[in-house]
Order: C-alpha cells, then structure tokens, then sequence
C-alpha cells in the first residue's frame, strides 16, 4: 500500500458532551500534521471539525476543508485553513472529499458523519473505492452502530465479509498502527 498522503476526517459540527472527544480530535489534528498528511474535511470551523483543523494548522499542517457554498454563507467555514473548496451542494462536497483523500478517518459525529461513513463504506463494498476506511471508537461512542452493521451481517442483509470494510480502532496509535501496516 502507498504511503498515506492525506486522510479525510468525518466528523461532528459539534463538540458534543463528552470533552473526550474534542481531545481526541485535537490529538488527531497535532499527530496529522507531525506525520505531515494533510487533513481533508468539510472545512467547518466549528465542533470536532474546527477542533481538528485548529489542530493540523497549530503544528504547522495542510488543512483542505470542503464546503457547500450554503454552509458558508451560515458563517460555519473556517477562515484560515490552507485551501477551500466552495461547491454547490453536498452530493459534489463528498465526491471531492473522496477523490483528494487516501484514506478516512471517522471521528464521533451526529448525521452527517453518518451520511459521509456510509458513503464511503457503500463504495467500498461495491468495489468503487479502496481505500482505508478507520473508525477511531473514542470512548466506546460508535459501539451500538457497530453492533447494528453486525446484525445487519447477522441477519442477512450484506454477506459476512462487508465486516471488514472498515477498521475499528480505539486509539490514534491504533489508527497509525493500521494504516502503516496496510491493515485497514
């Protein structure tokens, strides 16, 4: 596998309740930019989104955020990252998101995570993408929908071998370990 040039991070517009979940985006964003990989997100500048882009461009990173051109006008863009892509909706955001990365990284989030994880796991199991696909579980927060994919598996809904689409790590070491290694 090529060395990892860039990670998209699927994350939330909120910090949500647990403070530990903006401290694992902060130590994502420092590790991001110590490793040199540039991030690829939706360009917010709020909740775990502006946590982590804060982080990649205090330790001297590339952060590429990519916006619909309705969620900037509702002043949510960040205002300093290295680049910005305005697009007319969200269809064509993640299409970008998906060709400038190498990789996704999923950070606790609300439906829009959502909605990007399950892009992104989608392609993967009809053969449109390979790329690594890593669930940093911070705190245990996406046990039950880890649970739900199994059951989908269980109960006959994607054949057995769709479990393995994406990687489920519980750490940042976990998640580098896994990507170095091809493992994810």
């Amino acid at each position: 596998m090529a060395a990892i040039a860039s990670l998209c991070v699927f994350c939330g517009s909120q910090t949500g309740r647990n403070p530990a979940y903006a401290a694992v985006a902060r130590s994502l964003g420092a590790a991001l930019a110590e490793r040199g990989i540039t991030l690829v997100y939706g360009a917010g500048g709020i909740g775990l989104m502006g946590v982590v882009a804060d982080a990649v461009l205090a330790g001297g990173g590339t952060a590429i955020g990519v916006i619909p051109e309705k969620l900037e006008s509702l002043e949510v863009a960040h205002p300093g990252l290295t680049e910005t892509v305005v697009t007319k909706d969200m269809f064509r955001r993640k299409r970008i998101m998906l060709d400038r990365a190498d990789g996704f990284v999923i950070l606790p989030g609300g439906y829009g995570t959502l909605d990007e994880f399950f892009e992104v796991l989608t392609w993967k199991q009809l053969g449109l993408l390979d790329k690594p696909i890593v669930v940093l579980d911070s705190e245990g927060y996406w046990g039950p929908l880890l649970d739900l994919l199994d059951q989908v598996s269980a109960e006959g809904f994607a054949p057995p071998a769709t479990s393995g689409l994406a990687t489920v790590v519980n750490s940042i070491d976990e998640l580098f370990i896994a990507l170095d290694n091809g493992e994810a």
